[in-house]
């Protein structure tokens, strides 16, 4: 097994639960206001993990202009499709739909992958992107 499973698993179900914590929000708060709430305990969160690994000695964090302005770019994404997500559930689009919204995400990155950091093409990964367009395809009723 790979040493990243694991975290891929993790990942996986936080963002699932993200997304369903999203959703239950939508209909109580309004997307700048949901949106802040979220990205700030995001970051708080964060604060917290640096906090650890500062005060446990295992501080290990790196850094460079390129990372933090890709970082940047990152954060402003995620803060970006969090409203976007906000609106999303207020305008009564179906937590359902969610997963092919994330796919074709994936199949943005998937591309990226191949064009531009020299990934190898296979079969599966073109079958992939392919199913997730035509999932984005099919949610539009």
């Amino acid at each position: 097994m790979a040493a990243w499973f694991w975290y891929a698993v993790v990942a996986a179900v936080l963002y699932g639960a993200h997304q369903i914590f999203t959703r239950l929000a939508a209909e109580r708060i309004g997307e700048g206001l949901g949106g802040f709430v979220v990205e700030a305990s995001a970051a708080l969160s964060i604060l917290l993990y640096l906090a650890i690994l500062w005060f446990g000695g295992r501080w290990n964090q790196r850094f460079s202009a390129a990372g933090f302005n890709y970082s940047l770019l990152t954060g402003v994404c995620v803060g970006a499709g969090t409203i976007a997500f906000f609106l999303l559930f207020q305008r009564g689009g179906p937590l359902s739909a969610v997963p092919a919204i994330l796919a074709g995400g994936a199949a943005i990155m998937a591309i990226a992958g191949i064009l531009f950091f020299r990934e190898a093409p296979s079969w599966q990964r073109i079958i992939g992107i392919a199913f997730a367009i035509i999932g984005l395809f099919l949610l539009r009723k």
